[in-house]
């Protein structure tokens, strides 16, 4: 069992920075792909980025590309999301999620594991 804890989120003004974090415990998250997802109220849950398990793939969204830059610190057993540039569409709920057998890192329904998630607002 992996437990997630999500933090970092917050009221920002547009054009603002954040850091999202996702602490775990339970096991090491070096052993699990690993990705974080958004959900706006009235939306589905919607991908934002993630990294499959050996760190040698690495995706985002269309719509963070650019803005955003997701990594993981072993040592810490955490894997964060650094967001800049952050516009009125981006609030949201972020919640991380980690997967031992992730064959699409987009779908939200082949991770295991889920963060309780933090909420994001970007006011204009």
């Amino acid at each position: 069992q992996v437990q997630l804890v999500d933090s970092g989120g917050g009221l920002v003004q547009a054009g603002a920075s954040l850091r999202l974090s996702c602490a775990a415990s339970g096991r090491t998250l070096i052993n699990y792909h690993l990705g974080w997802f958004r959900q706006a109220p009235g939306k589905e849950r919607e991908f934002v980025a993630a990294f499959r398990r050996a760190g040698d793939y690495i995706v985002y969204a269309d719509s963070v590309k650019g803005r955003s830059t997701i990594s993981r610190d072993n040592a810490k057993n955490t894997v964060y999301l650094q967001m800049t540039g952050l516009k009125p569409e981006d609030t949201a709920v972020y919640s991380c999620a980690a997967g031992a057998r992730v064959v699409d890192v987009r779908r939200p329904g082949d991770y295991d594991y889920w963060g309780q998630g933090t909420q994001v607002t970007v006011s204009s």
